[in-house]
């Protein structure tokens, strides 16, 4: 290793001595399981989002063993707003993995812990190494554009070829002391200083060896994902009221687009919610209120809902009632189950009404 790279780390964790964020809740009483939950929530999802998700699931669930005996439902409650629910579900199913197969302790090496649900290198290396100071490297997103810029890596990370000469940075540049601290350090960095926009580079410790910034590329690098036009869908979500008011919802299939949430019926067309609320419910009002477009945007299209509302007259087939994918909620009570947030957002109006 060069020079240079030798003292990448250094700086760093000199600079993280002074300025490192030291007070985080899941930088206490630190623990594999807990650096993985926190891992697994600021996978997309801002620093300040997360603090009151975490510090709520740890009080719910405060050991992966209390996770892996829980219901599905119960998690996805609990991360209910957070989106990309695929984590919550694959985070439950890991916690079983760690019970059944491992004892319920995390495996401390990086090919058994990437055998849990949900876990990839970056992740595995964090909880290795901020939980147990191994010298496993990360490349989670803020470590990706400190290295771009540092070392001006052209290309866009999403190829292998690029994400490869960034792995092998990440390699070169990770100590073999001190791996809790320098993890962190480098996420850090990249959070607070080296950020997408308005990179704060006179108080950056690697200024000086920074590529980037002696070249005046900061916006340039890292390289941005190839734009993609975004196409978008529509749906007709139904709400369906019955005589004492509560409103029909059931649960999505466990993959997916919402997978495992409870959810509105959902239709292409108006006529096929017709027809499916004769078949199922044994009535269809023609007195149909339609609410307000709601448009929610997912990381590969973007859905406009148009939620139609019925008030049913007619007693309830039974037969609906015996699947426990279905059910009648009333709206004044709290919800024992995960929501998609279009379906929290038109709940709250109705109750509103």
């Amino acid at each position: 290793m060069s020079k240079n790279k030798l003292s990448f780390a250094d700086k760093l964790l000199h600079w993280f001595d002074d300025h490192g964020r030291k007070d985080l809740p899941w930088q206490q009483d630190i623990s594999p399981y807990r650096v993985w939950v926190s891992e697994i929530m600021l996978q997309q999802t801002q620093v300040k989002t997360v603090i009151p998700y975490f510090q709520r699931f740890m009080e719910s669930f405060p050991t992966v063993t209390a996770l892996a005996n829980s219901e599905q439902d119960e998690v996805l409650k609990h991360w209910s707003g957070l989106g990309y629910y695929a984590r919550a579900r694959n985070m439950h199913a890991a916690a079983i993995m760690v019970r059944d197969e491992f004892n319920g302790e995390f495996p401390r090496d990086i090919e058994n812990i990437q055998h849990l649900k949900g876990i990839g290198r970056s992740t595995g290396a964090a909880i290795l190494s901020i939980a147990s100071n191994l010298p496993e490297p990360i490349l989670d997103g803020n470590v990706k554009r400190v290295l771009s810029r540092v070392f001006a890596v052209e290309g866009w990370a999403g190829k292998s070829a690029v994400l490869k000469e960034l792995w092998t940075l990440a390699e070169q540049t990770t100590p073999k002391t001190r791996n809790a601290d320098y993890t962190q350090a480098i996420m850090d960095l990249g959070a607070t200083l080296c950020t997408r926009s308005k990179p704060r580079c006179d108080d950056c410790p690697m200024k000086s060896d920074c590529i980037a910034f002696a070249d005046s590329r900061q916006a340039e690098l890292p390289a941005k994902k190839p734009k993609k036009i975004i196409p978008e869908k529509k749906t007709i979500m139904l709400i369906v009221k019955d005589e004492a008011g509560d409103v029909f919802m059931q649960k999505r299939p466990p993959t997916g687009i919402w997978g495992g949430l409870w959810c509105f019926p959902q239709f292409e067309t108006q006529h096929e919610a017709e027809n499916w609320t004769q078949e199922f419910l044994g009535e269809w009002s023609e007195k149909v209120q339609r609410h307000d477009v709601l448009s929610h945007t997912f990381s590969h299209f973007k859905l406009h809902i148009q939620p139609l509302i019925i008030q049913l007259k007619a007693p309830i087939k039974m037969s609906v009632m015996e699947k426990t994918d279905k059910l009648w909620y009333n709206v004044n009570t709290e919800f024992n189950g995960g929501l998609a947030a279009p379906v929290s957002t038109l709940l709250n109006t109705l109750v509103r009404q």
